[in-house]
C-alpha cells in the first residue's frame, strides 16, 4: 500500500510532526530518510526490509560504501546523505561532551572515544588534550594506518600537545578488527610517546584501545 494510501496518524512525518520522533518506530524513522520505496514496496517496508537483512541499524550505517549502496533501494546519493546524517549527529553530540566533559575516570573517555571511532574501518590514532584539571581541550587525530613505530612520530605529538597547550594527554587508537587487546607494538610506541611528553612536562593519563563494542585501558592494566 502506497504511504498515501494511509491515514495521516500511520504516514511516518505527519505522525512525527504530531507525536515527535521517539513515537516512531526504526523503520519509519528510516522511512522517512529513505523518502520513496520501490514498486511494490512503500518507504516503510522498504525500510523494515533493510533492517531486517543487515539485522541491526548499526550494521546498516556502518556498512561501507560498496556494501551500502548494492542493496535494495540504495545508491551513492542515499549513502553520501546518511554519511552527512550520521557526520552531524556526531558533531551534536560531541559538542555537549566538550562543553561538559572532564575526563576524571575510564569510563568517560570511553563514552567519548566510542562516540569518536565506532564505525571507523580504517586504524587511526587520536589524542585528547586536556588542561590541568583534565577538561578537553582538543581532540586531534594526528596519524592514519597500523600503529606502530614507524608510523606513529613522537615529535608530531609533542608538538601538537605544546600547541594546544595541553598540561595531560590520553592517547586512543582502533582496531576494526574488534579486538582492543593491546599488541605489543602498542605498548612499545605507548612507552616511547610517555618519555617524550616526560620532557616537556605534559602526563601521559592513558591509552585507549577501541574494538567493536570493547575498550581497553593501559591505566586500568597498569601499562602506564
Amino acid at each position: 500500500m502506497q504511504l498515501t494510501s494511509l491515514p495521516n496518524s500511520l504516514r511516518p512525518r505527519e505522525k512525527l510532526l504530531a507525536k515527535g520522533a521517539k513515537a516512531l518506530s526504526d523503520a519509519e524513522l528510516l522511512a522517512i530518510f529513505l523518502r520513496t520505496g520501490l514498486p511494490g514496496m512503500n518507504a516503510i517496508e522498504l525500510a523494515q526490509h533493510l533492517i531486517n537483512e543487515n539485522k541491526t541499524l548499526h550494521n546498516l550505517f556502518n556498512a561501507s560504501q560498496e556494501e551500502f549502496c548494492a542493496q535494495k533501494g540504495l545508491g551513492t546519493a542515499k549513502y553520501v546523505q546518511l554519511q552527512a546524517v550520521l557526520e552531524l549527529s556526531q558533531r551534536y553530540m560531541q559538542e555537549g561532551f566538550v562543553r561538559d566533559a572532564v575526563f576524571n575516570s575510564p569510563q568517560a573517555v570511553y563514552d567519548y572515544l566510542t562516540l569518536q571511532m565506532r564505525g571507523l574501518q580504517q586504524e587511526v590514532f587520536m589524542v585528547l588534550h586536556l588542561d590541568s584539571q583534565n577538561r578537553l581541550l582538543k581532540d586531534e587525530i594526528l596519524f592514519y594506518g597500523t600503529i606502530n613505530a614507524a608510523s606513529v612520530y613522537p615529535r608530531e605529538v609533542v608538538k601538537a600537545a605544546l600547541k594546544n597547550n595541553a598540561a595531560a594527554v590520553i592517547f586512543a587508537h582502533n582496531h576494526p578488527s574488534g579486538i582492543a587487546e593491546p599488541s605489543q607494538a602498542d605498548k612499545l610506541i605507548t612507552n616511547k610517546l610517555q618519555q617524550a611528553l616526560q620532557l616537556v612536562d605534559i602526563n601521559v593519563l592513558d591509552h585507549i584501545i577501541i574494538g567493536g563494542e570493547n575498550c581497553v585501558s593501559f591505566a586500568e592494566r597498569g601499562l602506564i
